[in-house]
């Protein structure tokens, strides 16, 4: 199996870029489902559908791109507004999905991880869910992370009850409470900052989607829903991507 290494440099010499302007992590916001199913006068369901089926083989060329880590936004707290009847086609979704993959991500090394509150979620999903992540738990690929009943704020909120919680009992004091204090009490501490957000369907907001880690992610808006984002379509992100230049801050070096 290659390394995320040789996978990288192949990705970089087939793309036309340096391997140093690949993106480690790459998030998604995925958007457009019910547009799609809208267009082909299909029910909302069936745009749905269509878009499980990307986020596999979208996750799948991630691996063979070399991608560290993938982050889906799958499903957040606000989403609980919608219909109940669509609420409920979708958790059926997710516990199917949760099943099915299993397979894939064995094959690939892939280690499934996820940002949200999980005991909002529905049983079935919850029990699909663990049992995924701990199937893949030993894997040492690509970390595929789902946001699922998540919010930014929420993440926030009980990074900060947690923190309070520990300078009660006297585990922390306030002045250890820094960036890397709160970096630390997020849902994945170990993942590291997206270095490129894709979102699809030409919206143009962050939705309330991963507020700490995004702070300097290079953002990339396609008019493509997500039911049709292609291979070729995250490569001309990643392509997009490595114009850019990053200097979190600083001033770009006079030569």
């Amino acid at each position: 199996m290659d390394s995320f290494e040789e996978k990288q440099k192949n990705t970089a010499e087939r793309l036309g870029i340096s391997v140093e302007k690949l993106p480690r992590h790459i998030a998604i916001i995925m958007d457009g489902n019910g547009r799609w199913a809208h267009q082909r006068n299909l029910p909302r369901v069936a745009g749905h559908r269509k878009g499980g089926e990307t986020v596999e083989r979208i996750a799948t060329h991630c691996v063979n791109l070399g991608m560290e880590s993938l982050t889906l936004y799958s499903f957040s707290i606000e989403n609980w507004k919608r219909p109940a009847s669509e609420i409920n086609v979708l958790m059926s979704l997710y516990t199917q999905y949760l099943v099915k993959i299993r397979s894939t991500l064995m094959k690939n090394n892939v280690r499934l991880m996820h940002l949200g509150r999980l005991q909002q979620l529905p049983e079935n999903v919850r029990t699909e869910l663990l049992e995924t992540i701990n199937l893949t738990a030993d894997n040492s690929g690509m970390i595929l992370a789902l946001a699922l009943n998540y919010s930014g704020r929420a993440e926030l909120t009980d990074a900060a009850r947690k923190i309070a919680q520990e300078c009660k009992n006297g585990k922390l004091s306030v002045d250890d409470i820094d960036e890397e204090c709160i970096a630390q009490h997020l849902y994945i501490p170990s993942l590291v900052d997206p270095d490129l957000l894709i979102r699809t369907a030409n919206e143009r907001r962050i939705s309330n989607f991963l507020l700490w880690q995004v702070s300097y992610s290079e953002f990339y808006v396609t008019e493509v829903l997500w039911p049709d984002f292609a291979e070729n379509d995250i490569e001309e992100a990643i392509r997009d991507y490595a114009q850019r230049e990053r200097r979190f801050g600083d001033i770009k070096p006079t030569v």
